[in-house]
């Protein structure tokens, strides 16, 4: 598989530091500005080494850069080691290379492995920590045995029953978190399990493919609330409340993650407060939970769910899928002829760097997804895009629509851009357009 770096972003509209002038070589922010992200990163800070890495055994806080994605200025807690940030009181300053995608990731830059967090951050105290150990915790995946999570497509979760049998497992655990009783909080936790394994029937590969998103988002995300502080009550609200914005999203594939495994860590961790510990990069994490409950799976298991389902908003949900599903038909149509059918320009992945909206994928029959926006550096370039490309299932190339303004250095199709590097090439086969190296 191809050295591949994917980083996922949200894409939010900013505006601030209005008033700053920027340079080629320094960056000038007001003394308010200066204070405000001291103290942020002072406040973690000491929060953070309070709770002196206790939930995986390694400290969390390292360093971190916020970027601005109107003029890429990074806002950091500590130098690089090229000198390329400037220091402006206890905070650098500098900034992002045009070459690097800004999103909410860890990455590699100057000679350390940074977090990098998107302005503006949120402005309640718990969302914004949770956001912030969420992406800390991605920056020392590698030294807690978390370097070679890989990505796979769970598109399964655009069908019909995906989607139905993943809404009725959120609902079972919405249940649960509405109850104080034990009991009844078991049995949630029992069908909301009993959800997933069917759901894990009626498609071969989701098991594994959810997994893998899972260890990734979902542990961070654990992580991120599990050290939110919130209490009780509000971190159940928080669960509640974050179930119901994922139905608000245009597609479950990459974000049902942030929902699963925070509350099902959640409960794991009111009986066993380390049990993340006893994860690894192998672990089946559907595997685990289940044996964690003491959860024996029906023999027939069909029955069992078509018994419980109605408990769980059954009908309203299957008639919002099915609705959903029609529409998701004539979308599909309009790609055939976007992708298929007209001119379009195919573009080789070699070394990308992919930035996207992870809330807004829509997977492609068997041939990829489709990201509505997105920005790609490669070997040839800077490819950014606001009305759709399609990249193949194996991350080989990216498809966008003919091009129809086309120069030496920049290329432009309906909605897309490619700023193109001094040796490539745009070369027309047959119908379609391709690049190559001169």
């Amino acid at each position: 598989m191809k050295n591949i770096q994917k980083t996922f972003l949200l894409i939010i509209t900013i505006s601030f530091l209005s008033c700053n002038s920027i340079t080629k070589d320094s960056v000038e922010i007001s003394k308010s500005e200066i204070k405000k992200y001291e103290n942020i990163f002072k406040n973690l800070e000491e929060y953070l080494t309070k709770e002196d890495g206790k939930l995986w055994n390694h400290q969390l806080y390292g360093p971190l850069l916020f970027v601005n994605q109107d003029n890429r200025i990074i806002i950091a807690n500590e130098k690089d080691t090229e000198g390329i940030l400037t220091k402006s009181g206890e905070i650098y300053t500098g900034i992002l290379p045009n070459e690097i995608n800004i999103a909410n990731t860890a990455f590699d830059w100057n000679g350390k492995r940074w977090t990098m967090v998107m302005l503006p951050l949120p402005k309640d105290y718990n969302d914004r920590l949770n956001l912030l150990i969420h992406e800390l915790f991605h920056g020392i995946q590698p030294e807690i045995g978390f370097a070679n999570l890989y990505q796979k497509s769970c598109n399964h979760l655009d069908k019909l029953d995906g989607r139905i049998y993943l809404k009725l497992e959120l609902e079972a655990l919405k249940k649960a978190l509405a109850t104080n009783n034990e009991i009844q909080q078991n049995e949630h936790i029992k069908n909301a399990l009993l959800f997933r394994e069917y759901r894990y029937q009626l498609f071969p590969n989701a098991k594994e493919n959810e997994n893998l998103l899972e260890l990734n988002e979902g542990l961070a995300e654990y992580t991120g609330t599990a050290l939110s502080d919130r209490n009780d009550k509000e971190l159940k609200a928080h669960f509640i409340q974050s179930i119901e914005k994922l139905y608000e999203k245009s597609t479950f594939v990459r974000s049902f993650a942030y929902r699963t495994i925070p509350v099902y860590g959640y409960y794991m961790k009111q009986k066993e407060g380390n049990w993340n510990l006893k994860i690894s990069e192998s672990t089946n994490l559907t595997d685990y939970i289940t044996c964690f409950f003491n959860i024996s799976i029906p023999e027939n298991l069909k029955d069992s769910i078509f018994q419980i389902r109605d408990r769980y908003n059954y009908a309203q949900i299957n008639d919002f899928e099915t609705e959903r599903d029609r529409k998701q038909k004539e979308l599909l149509a309009k790609l055939d002829e976007k992708f298929q059918e007209n001119p379009t320009l195919v573009i080789p992945l070699q070394n990308m760097n992919i930035s996207y909206n992870p809330s807004n994928l829509i997977p492609y029959r068997d041939l990829g997804t489709v990201y509505p926006n997105l920005r790609i550096t490669d070997n040839w370039g800077i490819l950014t895009v606001e009305k759709g490309a399609l990249v193949d299932k194996n991350w080989g190339k990216v498809i966008v629509s003919e091009p129809i303004k086309i120069t030496d250095k920049i290329i432009e199709g309906d909605g897309w851009k490619l700023e193109l590097n001094n040796d490539w090439k745009l070369t027309k086969i047959k119908k379609n357009y391709t690049l190559k190296q001169k």
